[in-house]
This record gives structure tokens, C-alpha cells and sequence, in this order.
């Protein structure tokens, strides 16, 4: 053999950027066997061991590992077969470490404790079908009775809130305050009395006595001050509410005292329950579904403005 065809260990590190040590390692262990020695025992590698070696260290930086690599280098596997492999492996990778990434940032947003921090990791941590489950065990726990409206579980069903493989931070907050909330039997007690309202669309006793007119300048004006970001428990909204009291007391016959205060909070609220419609916010968030503002429901914050001001 032509030994200007041979390269030393130091040549190979020289040619590779590794260090003797490793090389050797390498060598003792069969991945990249010396092609000869020396007259002194000293090992020489020729040209192939070289190619074999340069292509270690490309798979390596790649993340694979020696017994991996060992197959490669022996034709047991194509460099093509494993790639592939590997990619798939490091998908995974990627998405387990942007849910970590979107859990710290909900962590860091909300101010979790220990235990919530927790809770939100388990949570989160769910097989897509685990979350199916939940929310199954939501409609049948919720609706399972023998009388349950068909429109109203069926509109439930269409709006199954699934976690995206790489959801942002406020999706995994949205899923994790979503989780708690079906689990919640009072809610669960709110959307049986709700949902089945919101699917037929029928509307109020409270909408037909107060006539059209009045409804839509109920709607015009709580829109109005909910795009001003005017807090129905504040002293900002008294004037509205007492404005609206009025109009309304007048329209039946009624004195616009406490109690009229309390059932007009009642008539509004059977249709629009603010955590039922809690719970569709944190579903459109989770599914990325564009929330569109003239779309959401007047009638809790006017629930929460009436209640407010009948408290005070």
C-alpha cells in the first residue's frame, strides 16, 4: 500500500477538526477502524476511513447516535432511510419544546403559582384524544339525559375545542382555563340552561315585551360602551344603566326600583350566562378562530351592569 495514501491520527484531526482523543474513540470502537499501522504500531487510516469519519461527524451534529451511525457507515441503513427517521424524531422535538415554551409564557403572563404551573403542564400534556375525552365527558356529563336537546348538543359538538400541536401561550391558557371550567358543575348546570336557547335562537320573554325598537337601542348603546372598554362595574356605566332602567320600566308598566333591577338581570342572563359565554371565548381562542367583536353578546355585560348597580 502506498503510504502517501495513509493519514496519522494527527492527520485525521487536522483534517476533521476532532480531537486525537475522540478519534480514538472512535477507532476502539469500530465505527472508524484503522486501515493499518506503522512499522511502530502507530494506526493509519486511508482515504475511505477518512470519508467515513467526515460523515460521522455530519451525522452526529445532526443528533444521531453511534449505534445509528455504525449501521450507515456499514450500508445496514441508508444515510436517506435514517434521515427521514431522524427529521420525524426532531418534529417531535420541536413541538414538545414549543409547548414548554408556550406554558412558561402563559406561566410568566399570569403569574402561576406552583401548583397552577403544574396544573398547567399535566394539562397541556394530554394526547390530543385524552382532550377528545374531556370534552366528551363535558356534553355527555352535561347533556346526557334522555330529554337533552338535540340542537343544543349538536352545537356544542361543531365547536370542540382542540389544542393545536404548537399553540401560543394565550391558546394554552385558554385550554387550561377551559379544562377547569367543564369540570365545574354549576357551569355545567348554566349550559344546560343556556345552550339550548342559543341553538333554537329563539328570543326572550324580555325582547318581545320591550318591542324592537328598544332592544336595538339596548344592543347600540352596551356596544357602545363596551368598545369605549367601559367596565359595567363602574361608575362610568350607573348613567346607562339607569337610563335603560327607565326605558324599560316604562315600556312595562313597572317601577324602576331593586327588584325590577333584579329581574330584568335575570331575563337577560337566562340566554347569555357569562360563564357559558366565558366558555365560547376560550373556545374560539383555542381553536384560532377569528373573534369578531359585533359578535359578541351585549347581554352579559348588561347582566353584570344591573347586578352591579342593584348591589350598590
Amino acid at each position: 500500500m502506498d503510504v502517501t495514501t495513509l493519514y496519522s491520527i494527527g492527520e485525521l484531526s487536522r483534517r476533521t477538526g476532532l480531537s486525537v482523543r475522540t478519534i480514538r474513540f472512535y477507532s476502539d470502537s469500530g465505527v472508524v477502524a484503522p486501515t493499518t499501522r506503522s512499522p511502530a504500531g502507530y494506526r493509519l487510516y486511508d482515504l475511505d476511513a477518512l470519508l467515513r469519519l467526515e460523515l460521522l461527524c455530519t451525522l452526529r451534529e445532526l443528533g444521531m447516535n453511534l449505534a445509528t451511525i455504525q449501521r450507515v457507515l456499514d450500508r445496514e441503513l441508508s444515510v436517506t432511510e435514517v434521515a427521514a427517521a431522524h427529521a420525524d424524531a426532531i418534529d417531535v422535538q420541536i413541538r414538545v419544546l414549543q409547548l414548554r415554551q408556550s406554558v412558561l409564557r402563559a406561566v410568566a403572563r399570569r403569574g402561576a403559582n406552583p401548583e397552577e404551573t403544574k396544573l398547567m403542564h399535566r394539562l397541556t400534556q394530554l394526547s390530543g384524544e385524552e382532550r377528545r375525552r374531556l370534552i366528551d365527558d363535558f356534553v355527555e356529563g352535561t347533556f346526557g339525559s334522555v330529554d337533552a336537546d338535540p340542537a343544543a348538543v349538536s352545537m356544542v359538538r361543531a365547536a370542540t375545542p382542540d389544542l393545536p400541536e404548537d399553540p401560543s401561550s394565550e391558546q394554552v391558557t385558554a385550554w387550561v382555563e377551559l379544562a377547569e371550567l367543564v369540570g365545574d358543575e354549576d357551569f355545567r348546570a348554566r349550559m344546560r340552561r343556556t345552550a339550548r336557547c342559543q341553538a333554537a335562537g329563539r328570543r326572550l320573554g324580555i325582547e318581545n315585551g320591550a318591542g324592537e325598537e328598544l332592544m336595538e337601542f339596548t344592543r347600540q348603546k352596551v356596544a357602545e360602551a363596551m368598545e369605549s372598554d367601559i367596565d359595567p362595574l363602574s361608575d362610568r356605566a350607573a348613567p346607562l344603566i339607569d337610563d335603560l332602567v327607565h326605558r324599560f320600566a316604562e315600556v312595562f308598566g313597572r317601577t324602576p326600583d331593586t327588584e325590577f333591577r333584579d329581574w330584568m338581570a335575570q331575563q337577560f342572563e337566562e340566554a347569555h350566562d357569562p360563564r357559558v359565554d366565558q366558555y365560547w371565548q376560550l373556545v374560539w381562542i383555542v381553536n384560532g378562530w377569528k373573534v369578531v367583536p359585533n359578535l359578541i353578546p351585549v347581554y352579559p355585560w348588561l347582566t353584570q351592569a344591573l347586578r352591579h348597580a342593584r348591589a350598590a
